[in-house]
């Protein structure tokens, strides 16, 4: 679960943290005096509200030298269809505003947190580069990338700090802002079960403050019951309807760019035929896990899902009976083809538990459907078939 960069901060800012100030803005007049009382001299920025990275460089942050000045950007980004590298090419609509405080920068740093599974550790990234191009940074000069892990067990030791701060370039009094900054952080991300927090950029001004411009934070939906603060903190017009749909009824459906309708049962399965469709010169329109526990009525969901996606050309079962019966899929797949009145080509490959009963049923439906023998079969016919 995601939530805003105004959310974030007031999260964060629990935790001591230097935030400077802004204030949520849903019209531009409310930007206006939201940049008045910062003081009629002080530099403002107005920051598009969305579940995305990228906003400046689609043009949802903007400087802005007077509070006029913060009205007119916000009556330009309010209303607007943003499209940033996150966002894909149909880009996200902006109904809310942060207008922040200007801060007199000196520097700006990179800093995140994520989980990091591997070492099954909080891992920390930092570095000199931060700004819009970190990603490049990353690319190109991983030197300037420092990293650590940190045992949730133990906490943040100062060896690790004072590691970070020395390849950093932080002495002094900014050390210890380092430090106090490192630690607020860290206790967030467990306070809360983050995923992800992501500072960018982190900046010192030029009187030696160390402030959080901007910021990323992310949860683990798993823990959110222990948290129904961050749940009340959902903003579901950010999040895509067939996927909120498909929670409904036990799906795990991520919505993609490509014309082909995965299902299938299991994350890795799913991955696979994911990878196998663009080896094959396709491109899939989803990630869908129907899970082990589906029945006629699930798969009847799940082709209804995949199918309110207008770009979607074809559809490629894969399924690998287990717990999975590969009889109840193929009556699933029956019946929803029938009640939905299935236009576009379906390949089905089966395998495992009642494989036989499967693809009798599927064989005797009358319905034109295409078997296919193995995966790459199956990803290769509905490739060809959506051509």
């Amino acid at each position: 679960m995601n939530v805003h960069e105004y959310q974030a901060k007031e999260l964060l800012a629990k935790f001591g943290l230097n935030i400077p100030k802004g204030k949520l803005c849903h019209t531009a007049t409310e930007a206006e005096w939201a940049a008045r009382s910062f003081g009629s001299e002080s530099l403002s920025v107005v920051k598009a509200q969305i579940h995305a990275g990228g906003r400046g460089k689609g043009g949802g942050v903007k400087l802005a030298r007077t509070p006029e000045e913060a009205r007119d950007w916000a009556s330009k980004i309010i209303g607007m269809q943003l499209v940033t590298p996150q966002t894909g090419h149909l880009g996200k609509k902006v109904h809310k505003v942060l207008v922040a405080q200007g801060s007199d920068i000196a520097k700006e740093y990179y800093l995140s947190f994520v989980v990091n599974r591997e070492a099954d550790s909080v891992g920390v990234m930092a570095s000199t580069e931060g700004g819009m191009d970190i990603e490049e940074v990353a690319e190109k000069h991983p030197e300037k990338i420092v990293t650590a892990n940190i045992d949730p067990t133990v906490g943040l030791m100062p060896f690790t700090v004072r590691m970070m701060c020395a390849r950093l370039g932080f002495t002094g009094p900014l050390a210890k802002e380092f430090d106090k900054t490192l630690r607020g952080l860290f206790n967030a991300f467990m306070a809360y079960d983050c995923s992800m927090i992501e500072i960018n950029p982190l900046a010192v001004t030029k009187d030696g403050q160390m402030q959080i411009l901007d910021c990323k934070m992310a949860f683990d939906e798993n823990a959110l019951f222990r948290h129904p603060e961050i749940q009340d903190l959902r903003d579901y017009e950010e999040e895509d309807a067939r996927e909120l749909e498909a929670s409904k009824f036990g799906l795990s459906y991520v919505s993609l760019e490509g014309n082909i309708g995965c299902l299938v049962n299991g994350a890795g399965l799913a991955m696979a035929t994911m990878d196998i469709i663009k080896q094959k010169g396709g491109q899939p329109a989803n990630f869908l896990d129907v899970g082990g526990g589906a029945n006629q009525e699930t798969v009847t969901q799940a082709f209804r899902i995949i199918l309110k996606d207008a770009a979607v050309r074809g559809i490629f079962v894969n399924i690998f009976g287990g717990i999975m019966k590969c009889d109840v899929i193929a009556n699933g797949i029956v019946a929803a083809a029938r009640e939905l009145g299935l236009k576009v080509p379906l390949v089905v490959r089966l395998e495992g538990t009642n494989v036989d009963l499967g693809k009798k049923i599927l064989g005797d439906s009358g319905l034109n459907i295409i078997a296919a023998n193995s995966m790459s079969d199956g990803a290769e016919k509905i490739v060809h078939a959506v051509r």
